[in-house]
């Protein structure tokens, strides 16, 4: 992969300006190596709220592909509903512009599955957004894990105890058939640490959950959401590694939004979000101990995902002017989506379910 090698700051379309798009708007402000130029929404309010967010003047467009007419542009960022990535992704591919997609890559493994053929054939950078990844705490959590304390990883389990989905533009986040479900759209994140610890794929899942209280009384065109708001997830990695995720949208009330553990043969790693703290336990009694997390001075928006997004575009933008390749790639995506996808078929279908099920042949062992 060549390096950017421009004197200028790297220039940004971004397709999609609402919550998320505002948010990589606002992070791309405060880089002085990056330049928002454009942004496309149909949505006329979104377009707003992308220029309050960028800070300064850029074009706005209806239609993300009168954006892609430019022949001024370096990077584009897919930021729009989930079920959409796989179109606009499809009118990028011909370009020679790095992109990062939002996660989920996709909403549903086929899909993902495409997107992976057609970004093995550009040489331009593909990076997805998981940007769990650069959380402080998390960070941490992991620099600790592959420092070997807790010599070989066993165990990884993964609390999110939180609030409802938020309202979003057109309500299309109330719906499976537009997010990919509840497992794929906000899960997918945990189930890219998992994999990230267990350093191996996954081959089966099992899991339990429903819709038991959130957005039961919402109507949308007659329609009734359908997106489940708690889960029980177990997934068994390639290498015995085994995963466990604890789900509920309607724990607004704890203490942590998050809480990650990792347990090895030696010990034990911590870690909370929001949190400026790890805890390492030795299993020969002298932990715990704290390993600090703090924040990056750099990061403008601590309270946006605790800055991580901030630190992704830092790192991919080191990436490309050192002609280094994505850290968080294509197939990281559809990893993750494929274990949220496995979930939600086990939770339909009242059985564990082989990765190998979903068009993943190469785990048929």
């Amino acid at each position: 992969m060549d390096a950017i090698s421009t004197d200028e700051p790297l220039r940004y379309g971004i397709i999609g300006s609402g919550m998320m798009g505002g948010e990589h708007l606002l992070d791309l402000a405060h880089l002085p190596d990056a330049v928002a130029v454009a942004i496309a929404d149909p949505h006329e309010p979104s377009l707003e709220w992308g220029v309050a967010c960028a800070g300064h003047d850029l074009a706005t467009y209806r239609d993300h592909r009168a954006l892609l007419e430019r022949d001024d542009l370096d990077v584009v960022v897919v930021a729009t509903p989930n079920h959409t990535h796989r179109s606009v992704l499809d009118d990028l591919w011909d370009t020679d512009l790095a992109i990062l997609v939002e996660k989920p890559l996709c909403t549903t493994v086929a899909d993902c599955l495409e997107v992976q053929r057609r970004a093995a054939g550009r040489d331009a950078m593909v990076w997805v957004g998981l940007e769990y990844r650069f959380m402080p705490s998390v960070r941490t959590l992991l620099d600790q894990v592959a420092g070997g304390g807790c010599g070989t990883t066993r165990m990884v389990s993964i609390r999110e105890h939180r609030f409802p989905f938020l309202q979003k533009v057109g309500d299309w986040n109330r719906f499976t058939a537009n997010t990919g479900g509840t497992l794929v759209e906000k899960c997918c994140h945990f189930f890219d640490l998992m994999r990230l610890v267990a350093e191996a794929d996954p081959v089966r899942v099992y899991a339990s959950g429903g819709q038991d209280v959130n957005h039961l009384d919402e109507r949308y065109d007659g329609r009734v959401p359908d997106i489940l708001d708690n889960a029980f997830v177990i997934v068994d990695f390639a290498n015995g590694v085994r995963g466990a995720l604890d789900l509920s949208m309607f724990a607004e009330g704890g203490r942590f939004e998050q809480e990650l553990c990792v347990v090895g043969d030696r010990g034990k790693v911590e870690a909370t979000v929001p949190g400026d703290r790890v805890w390492f336990g030795p299993r020969d009694g002298s932990g715990p101990v704290e390993v600090p997390a703090p924040q990056d001075p750099d990061v403008p928006y601590p309270e946006l995902h605790q800055g991580s997004s901030f630190l992704e575009h830092r790192a991919m933008v080191r990436a490309l002017r050192e002609g280094r390749p994505a850290e968080v790639t294509v197939e990281d995506g559809l990893w993750s989506v494929a274990m949220g996808e496995a979930a939600h078929r086990s939770i339909d279908e009242g059985r564990p379910v082989l990765l190998a099920e979903l068009g993943l042949p190469e785990l048929a062992q």
